[in-house]
């Protein structure tokens, strides 16, 4: 049901979908998907495209947006609230479980918060905290396109093309310290901002 809304919301916007699937991703495997950010429109795409089951961990925030909203709190997503340590263990926590106990993979937007200007903000950390946790493999996630069919700050939607592109898993291994998280939070962004750049 959560591919048929994002599908849905797509059409009704005349959004085009160019989706690029790394061979070496394992559809009968789960990962952590770690994506770029800078437009409402990465969710659908997200939701429609995504090559195993998944679910979205999303800000508190857009559970206010009608329609959008209340099917990302009905559906089987993860809210996060950014503002208080003790619930974002608590996201962490659940996390964990749906991987663990349901082999259901995670998508997370590492930034944060939408970008104004298209380009990837600095990574933040919650995504490579959880995967040091689970130690399941990474995906990154490049989105293009998307900012200018529904950029931040503008409720105007354009029609056009979104290429989103899913890379070969990266595994993560041994995390010993934060120094360790932090190069991985950079290897991963990197690629996504390579992959931006050639589509």
């Amino acid at each position: 049901m959560s591919r048929v809304f994002g599908r849905f919301i797509l059409w009704l916007g005349g959004i085009k979908i160019k989706v690029i699937v790394d061979p070496a991703i394992d559809l009968s495997k789960t990962y952590v998907y770690v994506s770029n950010h800078s437009s409402l429109a990465d969710v659908p795409t997200v939701m429609a495209t995504v090559p195993t089951r998944a679910s979205i961990v999303f800000k508190k925030e857009l559970a206010k947006i009608p329609l959008f909203g209340w099917q990302l709190v009905t559906g089987p997503y993860i809210l996060a609230d950014r503002h208080s340590p003790d619930k974002a263990m608590r996201t962490i926590d659940k996390a964990k479980s749906l991987m663990s106990e349901k082999n259901i993979s995670v998508i997370l937007f590492a930034e944060g918060t939408r970008s104004k200007n298209g380009e990837v903000q600095p990574f933040k950390r919650g995504a490579f905290y959880l995967a040091s946790r689970v130690n399941y493999p990474i995906v990154a996630v490049s989105i293009s396109g998307a900012e200018q069919i529904l950029s931040k700050g503008r409720m105007k939607l354009h029609s056009g093309t979104i290429t989103i592109k899913y890379s070969a898993p990266i595994a993560v291994g041994q995390i010993a310290n934060k120094q360790d998280e932090l190069e991985l939070m950079e290897k991963v962004r990197q690629i996504v901002i390579k992959n931006r750049a050639e589509n």
